[in-house]
């Protein structure tokens, strides 16, 4: 893999330079502590000390609203292609987040190919930015801490500048349309890249096993810890809204009133709420709501694995920030495993 060094005084400079590539977006400031992938109108406006976002970068090719197409009893229907062509690029996406996005490749790409899906994902050029974990991070114990492709560049974070990894061809344009920015890294830029990649590893402060995880929860299917855990959840949905890998989605078709036609829309749905599973009839297969939430941990855990041969989770830590029931992923799994009463 090419490697180069952009120095820190010339990143707003190459920043500017990809907008060639399409609509710039980054994570931007909302508050203090919060932040959100946005257009990026001022370059000096991204917040390069940012850990999460609210909503994770799958809202660039999975939407949370996304009409399907149109239809007409006297004119049949027409697919909506709205955007498909838009080049964007996403600068400044952490490692977890890039390992999200090929985990949704793998959803939205095997068997049936989602043609919505992958047409905005390969219009969107990624540019990757190395972080320091919090306390709610465990992206490590899950091997996703580092990324080995999915980005066009990765900017690891020195203390004078990035080394950058090209990952495609359409990285190495962007390093070539800007090539007065960049310079070869010396030998102890490489022997600090090392150095700063052992130091941050030692930075994480919460973490989870996974090994033979998939058969640990097959053995606790019946633990009592589950109905626990379902008295404490209210079945809100935040986690599963805001969680980087969580593809569900339900279609539905409005109607406007005195007309002939309408629009067929998708929208993010959630295995956690209550009418879930709820079929013609009445009768809901999920009615009971330890039954949602253990189920919610065997896929990410277990059933996804058996599937995809790796767990649906990145450990962003987003989830255990955002519910309102203070409910802890990486506390849930280790005490499930026995390692924590």
């Amino acid at each position: 893999m090419k490697l180069v060094f952009l120095p820190k005084s010339n990143l707003y400079d190459f920043m500017e330079s990809v907008r060639k590539f399409g609509e710039l977006h980054v994570p931007l400031r909302k508050d203090e502590n919060i932040f959100y992938y946005g257009k990026c109108e001022n370059v000096r406006d991204i917040a390069l000390d940012y850990r999460r976002t609210i909503l994770p970068a799958k809202k660039y090719f999975f939407r949370p609203v996304e009409p399907l197409m149109t239809f007409d009893t006297t004119k049949g229907y027409q697919p909506v292609e709205e955007d498909m062509d838009k080049k964007v690029v996403l600068f400044g996406i952490h490692p977890c987040e890039i390992n999200s996005i090929r985990i949704l490749d793998l959803v939205f790409g095997t068997d049936y190919i989602d043609n919505y899906y992958f047409n905005r994902r390969k219009n969107t050029a990624i540019v990757g930015l190395s972080c320091v974990p919090d306390d709610l991070c465990f992206c490590r114990s899950m091997g996703t801490d580092f990324a080995e492709d999915g980005f066009d560049l990765f900017l690891a974070e020195l203390k004078e500048g990035y080394l950058v990894r090209v990952g495609t061809s359409r990285g190495d344009d962007m390093v070539n349309g800007a090539k007065n920015l960049f310079r070869k890294p010396t030998d102890a830029e490489l022997d600090e890249y090392k150095q700063r990649s052992n130091e941050i590893s030692k930075k994480f402060t919460r973490s989870i096993s996974t090994t033979d995880l998939p058969e640990i929860l097959e053995i606790e299917y019946d633990s009592p810890q589950w109905k626990e855990l379902g008295e404490r959840c209210l079945g809100c949905g935040a986690c599963s809204m805001i969680c980087p890998t969580c593809y569900c989605f339900n279609i539905a078709d409005e109607i406007a009133l005195g007309t002939t036609g309408g629009v067929r829309k998708r929208t993010w749905d959630s295995c956690l709420f209550e009418d879930y599973a709820l079929v013609a009839g009445g009768h809901n297969f999920r009615a009971d709501r330890a039954m949602r939430v253990k189920l919610r941990y065997l896929h990410k855990q277990k059933g996804f694995v058996d599937r995809y041969g790796r767990p649906s989770c990145v450990g962003c830590g987003r989830c255990i920030n955002m519910c309102p029931a203070k409910i802890d992923v990486a506390e849930v799994i280790n005490t499930i495993r026995g390692a924590v009463k």
